[in-house]
């Protein structure tokens, strides 16, 4: 059984961890921000990837890697939002990419959402192939939101060509079976702090048997907290807590999966080298 963990796991001095996902922009990190980056790089967790969901969010990603060094951005719609854009916003978008290149990363957070289904399924879908249209446009990976639409995802990626500069499937919540698939398309999986979680046993089997080189680690703060911090606030330090579940899973050191989490998400992402105590 993997041990609980009730403080934030030591890293060696010269490893690096990367958050691949954290809502950074939003309200709940507006009052503490500069903690909040301050203790992720204190602890190791050296660079965070902050998501856009619309136009609106997406340029204050921007915003905030342009003010931090610790951070990048990525710019796209978010499924339940797609109902409120249109054709001057993804202009708005690629006009964003095109004007700051060296912070944009990645295209989204986009994909389907059968769940809760704010936008309707078929919008959903259009708007998900044209948007992986243009982030194929644009040559830049992807970040897939993907939630109770495993096979109309996978399709619709494969048709779009845009496997081709990459992706990641984002806050993953299949089993094996589907990561399988995911692995195929020659995507990562990121891990969120769900991992921790007694009952998820379907994505700690995942954890366990994916290859590592083809595993990324995220917060998706402030949502999904993992244990021993559930129901808190998350914020990138805590993916610490995540990559030391997973190295238990795994039975290998800590150090070892944010090596090689840290590397995949520089490989994909085309990070800037992360150096051990760079700041904020």
């Amino acid at each position: 059984m993997t041990k609980r963990i009730n403080k934030f796991p030591t890293l060696s001095t010269d490893i690096s961890l990367v958050d691949t996902h954290c809502h950074l922009d939003m309200k709940t990190y507006s009052d503490d921000l500069e903690a909040v980056l301050d203790r992720a790089v204190e602890h190791g967790v050296r660079h965070t990837i902050t998501i856009g969901i619309d136009l609106e969010s997406s340029i204050r990603a921007i915003g905030l890697a342009r003010k931090y060094d610790c951070l990048s951005a990525t710019v796209g719609v978010h499924p339940h939002d797609v109902d409120e854009a249109g054709p001057d916003t993804y202009t708005a978008l690629a006009e964003l990419v095109d004007a700051n290149r060296d912070l944009v990363v990645g295209y989204g957070e986009i994909g389907l959402d059968y769940f809760k289904e704010y936008s309707a399924a078929e919008n959903q879908r259009i708007h998900f192939a044209n948007q992986l249209s243009l982030a194929r446009e644009l040559r830049l990976p992807v970040v897939i939101h993907d939630r109770e639409a495993h096979e109309d995802t996978l399709r619709i990626i494969k048709a779009s060509g845009a496997a081709e500069f990459g992706g990641v499937m984002h806050c993953f919540s299949g089993d094996l079976q589907f990561a399988e698939q995911v692995l195929d398309l020659g995507f990562y999986i990121s891990f969120p702090g769900v991992v921790t979680f007694k009952n998820a046993l379907d994505l700690q089997e995942v954890a366990k048997a994916i290859p590592i080189e083809s595993m990324l680690i995220e917060t998706d703060g402030p949502y999904l907290a993992p244990h021993p911090m559930r129901g808190k606030r998350n914020e990138p330090v805590n993916v610490l807590y995540s990559a030391a579940h997973i190295a238990g899973l795994r039975e290998i050191s800590l150090d070892e999966v944010a090596r090689q989490t840290t590397a995949n998400a520089t490989r994909l992402f085309r990070l800037p080298t992360i150096h051990p105590g760079e700041g904020s």
